[in-house]
């Protein structure tokens, strides 16, 4: 272990895997450590017998859940955006060669205390059952001139600079109800709270055009794509492509200790009386605690139940996105589920999850939106997390830590995370320029 690497990353979440993929493929010396004897850390895969043993503190799971082995658990289960940014990072790294994708059924949105499919086109707008007829009129013209946009064509911008507008600005010209504006900033472009209503409508347009994008492209009921077997599949495949590179893994490496330099630089990592050099330290925030701080908590519930989410289509995989406004809250709730058509349960099962930035500290109490559309459930887990981010100065430390996940179900934030870290770490923006093609493959063959 006594040489000396470009960078050393410190273990093996999805953030710091995906940095580590893009950190070789650049031509990097990159060594990547984690004191646990399994790939994941927060983001990990568990069986029903790990599940239990977290949980319930016994490795008993009851017989009717089924076979342990067969159950996938991810513990931060995130969807992809078919055409959005981690599919591209995927690709460019070529890790898609180690996975299959299946396109996920639905995408809804819960509303006045129903649920509802998104709409996201304007074709959809006029089907949909969310708003009134003259709403519906309103929605698609809206959707139309999303649609249309181009940022290198004029015509098409309609004398409106979005760069400058506000997203506020650009809806109001089409006199969308709250309602309406609720479901496009929340389950379409994918805003956590309601601050993207003061910014440059730019942004706003770009998500809601990424979601119709990627809706187009599997022709299915959602935008969203995931791994069959779950996440926990990533980490593994970005160890291998790593190897492909020259990059060395080492998982149960216990301590990993960052030392510094008289100048509070980071010189290199010791584990087991051994230290290795390198230039730069990238690692989750558990490595480094002193240099982050806690930003909030993360409340959620697992739920393992034997029938697809009642409302949805009897969709076998689904989103749905609570907005904060309609729940009288001051984050949004998200739930997850997956089923055994993605091989993370035995056949007949399902497994969902429902997550929020925790607000009391009362995660059964605070969930019960999200939990009362699911219909009855077989067993339910309870959970909540600290979020923490950094403080440091990587120009100071050399040091690039990740923040924690947050209650999401989608990758957008995540891998946001990703390119600005990777963007400190080389002073370059990655190449996200490829064949988006090379994904779907797999998607139509799973």
């Amino acid at each position: 272990m006594d040489e000396e690497y470009d960078v050393i990353v410190l273990g093996t979440g999805l953030k710091e895997c995906i940095l580590s993929g893009l950190l070789s493929v650049d031509g990097l010396k990159v060594l990547h450590m984690d004191r646990n004897d399994y790939y994941g850390g927060e983001s990990t895969s568990l069986n029903l017998i790990q599940l239990w043993k977290r949980f319930k503190g016994n490795d008993k799971p009851p017989e009717h859940l089924g076979s342990s082995k067969e159950y996938n658990v991810d513990m931060v289960p995130k969807f992809m955006m078919a055409n959005g940014a981690l599919v591209r990072v995927l690709i460019h790294t070529s890790v898609t060669k180690y996975l299959n994708f299946k396109a996920v059924d639905g995408s809804f949105v819960y509303n006045k205390g129903k649920i509802y499919k998104v709409p996201a086109t304007d074709v959809e707008a006029l089907k949909s059952t969310l708003m009134g007829l003259f709403e519906k009129r309103r929605a698609r013209k809206f959707f139309i001139y999303v649609q249309d946009y181009a940022e290198d064509d004029p015509k098409s911008h309609e004398g409106l600079d979005l760069h400058k507008v506000t997203t506020k600005e650009v809806i109001s010209k089409y006199g969308l109800e709250d309602n309406t504006i609720d479901f496009i900033g929340h389950a379409l472009a994918l805003h956590r709270d309601d601050s993207y209503l003061d910014d440059p409508a730019i942004d706003t347009i770009k998500r809601m055009k990424l979601y119709s994008d990627s809706l187009a492209r599997f022709q299915g009921g959602s935008p969203y794509i995931y791994p069959l077997y779950g996440l926990g599949e990533l980490p593994q495949g970005f160890a291998r492509l790593s190897a492909v590179y020259g990059g060395t893994y080492m998982l149960n490496k216990p301590e990993c200790k960052v030392e510094f330099d008289a100048d509070g630089k980071a010189y290199g990592v010791t584990s087991e009386g051994e230290t290795a050099k390198c230039k730069k330290v990238v690692c989750d925030p558990s490595y480094l605690p002193d240099k982050v701080k806690k930003v909030g908590r993360v409340a959620r519930a697992i739920c393992i139940m034997s029938h697809p989410i009642p409302n949805t289509n009897d969709s076998f995989s689904v989103q749905i996105i609570l907005p904060q406004k309609q729940l009288s809250r001051k984050s949004d709730m998200y739930v997850f589920c997956c089923s055994y058509t993605h091989n993370v349960a035995p056949k007949g099962k399902y497994i969902a999850f429902v997550s929020t930035e925790a607000e009391t500290d009362q995660p059964e109490m605070e969930l019960k939106p999200g939990i009362d559309l699911l219909g009855p459930v077989d067993e339910t887990f309870f959970d909540i997390y600290d979020r923490y981010e950094p403080t440091n100065n990587h120009e100071h430390d050399n040091c690039f830590i990740s923040t924690s996940y947050d209650a999401t179900t989608h990758f957008e934030s995540t891998v946001q995370d990703v390119i600005s870290m990777y963007r400190k770490i080389t002073g370059k923006e990655p190449d996200l320029t490829v064949d988006l093609s090379a994904a779907s493959a797999a998607a139509e063959d799973a």
